[in-house]
């Protein structure tokens, strides 16, 4: 009875305390999980107040906590979601994520921290916080069309989050771990998943519609819970995370069809049970210790920040979305949350990591998290401002870029697929290898030494350098298989959207395709090499294999500004031809002939994004405002290429250029954007 006591004292303290706070903060219009590390911090045992939890009954709920949240982000995740969100997701996912990684496993190698913690630090930074970005959009009233990427990678993010807890609990199982351990170790997993979603896809869907079925709610919600601490069972005897478990019992509950049920009943269990799981996170929170060690948090602080909005930025530039969009995407991100404290209470529990790392990644995540309501709201004036500030020539591929991938998207081919699918396995190929030959080959470093010293007295420095070596010679096939197969993509995209002409003719998409190549080039080298220095830099000397990367990645740049300065000429001679062919529309009195002249010049100049024309009329509301005051780009993506006024013309405008009554614009950029600049330079009647 006195432990039930104890229990149920525990139990109060904790609700009571922590429904205070998160009052306390809704009042305040903060995130209610700010609140609950509060209240971990009231009840623990490093705040001097009158009051203490214990301990081992906080970290038991807190189980069941994880458990109940992961089992529900299984429910919203389904295979039928990832395919959906498709390759722009996938790629700005994996560059975000792996770039993340390797911030954080660089940042606790400059700390002087361990490898495997290190790791740990990556992993924390890898997953942004859906919660937080769900409260503030909510708050804000924020529908845009962005949001769905934002989902989108945010969906992407909790599964490498998975990902990455089930690796590092494999790594911290204990030392001397060798390349037949690991291989033994991938074996058992595949093995593990591969049973429980056959069995688990053959029972649980229709298990659960039977169960909807009889419309008794709390058999749902009793049948629901028992499922996911039945998996989360299964997964822990296995030797694997609970959270994995409980995931996966979820994501086949999200393939039957009742999904949405089962959350329904599901969520108000959840939240209780989250909420003593991020109390307990709160109760291991040293105010002492992070206080002592501020510069530490402050520099992750920035890591998270600017390493995010940078590379969600970069990525979902590359995917075809304007500027704009991109940093809004980016600005919403800018934050830790859930995963990383399950990730690095993984690291916690099997003594991998100390409490100085779980005090940093509390305090990363709730400073983050006040900043994002900010950062969100700075999102649209800090993308005009670099919209504005860019550099004329980025200015003008950032707005004729979108169009080239939208022409991509529409000139496939039926056989086209075929001819790049076999290029892409093989990428993807290569790219496994040398990142089994490199891990190997550190894995079994010491025990080749050993061998080599004790069998035939060779110095130890000697083989490290055969093994160096001869690693690198095993690799070089490949890597050289990586630079063929990415020139081979680079070059076989672009020409289908800018078709190679004959020697004897004029070459008039040279400037473009040669730019849309690099830029291609570009993006495959992130998508491979990012997350290759992910996986491979705790086995590599620090920071070698991201010097390589840099290096390959700066001579790319170098080639795409030089592509950039000749498409900004190649653009300026385009919008001349077209203020030419407006001025013949005009003097032809806009009758129906006279539009193909503006579709010849279409034709000839490829690379500008298929213009229209677009007549600023007298009574139009814009008439006096500069580009710069519509925000014409910024909001809509499109880009003035030229304007005819009466007998002359103005080629590639710049911002301040002001509209007068009887302008003729050229307006570029992908349909979409076309249409919506249409709409905005529109006469209102």
């Amino acid at each position: 009875m006195h432990g039930a006591h104890e229990f149920l004292e525990t139990l109060a303290l904790v609700l009571c305390v922590a429904a205070v706070t998160t009052v306390l903060f809704q009042r305040l219009k903060q995130p209610v999980v700010l609140g609950y590390l509060l209240a971990g911090m009231l009840v623990g045992t490093h705040v001097p107040v009158p009051f203490e939890a214990q301990g081992d009954v906080i970290r038991n709920l807190a189980e069941l906590g994880v458990t109940l949240l992961m089992f529900l982000l299984g429910v919203e995740f389904s295979l039928g979601k990832l395919i959906q969100v498709g390759p722009v997701i996938g790629f700005v996912g994996l560059v975000e994520c792996s770039f993340m990684i390797w911030l954080g496993y660089s940042a606790g190698q400059a700390f002087g921290w361990p490898r495997l913690t290190s790791f740990f630090a990556g992993a924390m930074l890898a997953s942004a916080s859906t919660t937080i970005i769900v409260k503030a959009y909510n708050e804000q009233h924020i529908k845009a069309d962005f949001t769905r990427i934002v989902f989108g990678v945010l969906l992407l993010d909790d599964l490498i989050a998975i990902i990455l807890i089930v690796i590092l609990t494999a790594l911290s199982e204990g030392e001397g771990l060798t390349a037949l351990e690991l291989l033994r170790t991938a074996g058992r997993l595949a093995l593990f998943l591969t049973v429980m979603l056959i069995v688990g896809l053959l029972l649980v869907p229709r298990l659960m519609r039977a169960i909807v079925r009889l419309n008794r709610t709390e058999t749902t919600v009793v049948a629901s819970v028992g499922l996911a601490f039945a998996f989360a069972m299964v997964a822990a005897a296995s030797g694997y995370s609970v959270a994995l478990g409980a995931f996966i019992a979820g994501s086949l509950v999200a393939e039957s069809g009742v999904e949405q049920q089962v959350q329904r009943v599901v969520e108000p269990v959840r939240d209780i049970f989250a909420a003593i799981f991020f109390v307990s996170v709160g109760m291991l929170i040293d105010p002492a210790q992070v206080a002592a060690h501020w510069p530490t948090v402050l520099i992750f602080v920035a890591l998270v920040v600017v390493g995010r909005i940078s590379a969600v930025t970069v990525g979902t530039f590359l995917t075809g979305q304007s500027v704009q969009t991109s940093l809004k995407v980016a600005m919403s991100m800018a934050q830790i949350g859930e995963f990383s404290f399950i990730i690095v209470g993984v690291g916690l529990a099997s003594g991998a990591t100390d409490q100085l790392l779980y005090s940093i990644a509390v305090a990363v995540s709730g400073i983050t998290t006040l900043l994002t309501p900010w950062l969100i709201r700075a999102a649209e004036p800090a993308a005009a401002w670099v919209d504005r500030k860019l550099p004329r020539s980025l200015q003008t591929f950032a707005a004729l870029y979108a169009s080239w991938l939208e022409q991509l998207r529409t000139r496939s081919e039926p056989d086209e697929p075929d001819r790049l699918r076999p290029a892409v396995r093989w990428l993807a190929l290569d790219t496994v290898v040398v990142a089994a030959i490199i891990i190997g080959a550190s894995i079994e470093m010491e025990r080749i030494v050993e061998f080599a010293q004790d069998r035939f007295n060779v110095a130890r420095h000697t083989t490290r350098a055969a093994v160096v070596v001869g690693a690198t010679l095993l690799t070089a096939p490949f890597w050289f298989g990586m630079v063929r197969v990415a020139r081979y993509l680079g070059f076989e995209l672009a020409t289908r959207v800018f078709p190679a002409t004959d020697r004897a003719q004029l070459d008039l998409a040279a400037a473009p395709r040669r730019l849309l190549i690099v830029t291609l080039q570009l993006a495959i080298v992130l998508l491979v090499g990012l997350p290759l220095i992910a996986i491979t830099q705790p086995f590599l000397p620090p920071f070698r294999g991201a010097a390589v990367l840099l290096l390959v990645l700066l001579l790319l740049a170098a080639a795409f500004w030089r592509g950039a300065t000749n498409l900004q000429g190649h653009a300026r001679a385009g919008a001349q031809a077209l203020a030419a062919a407006l001025a013949r529309q005009t003097r032809a009195g806009r009758k129906a002939g006279a539009a193909h002249a503006m579709e010849d010049a279409n034709r000839i100049l490829a690379g500008l994004g298929s213009p229209v024309a677009v007549e600023i009329r007298p009574n139009n509301p814009h008439v006096g405002q500069s580009l710069a005051d519509i925000k014409l780009r910024g909001l809509t993506g499109a880009t003035v290429l030229a304007i005819q006024r009466g007998e002359t013309s103005v080629a590639v405008p710049s911002g301040s250029e002001r509209l007068q009554p009887g302008d003729i614009l050229a307006v570029a950029g992908t349909h979409e954007a076309v249409e919506a600049a249409k709409k905005l330079l529109a006469t209102k009647e």
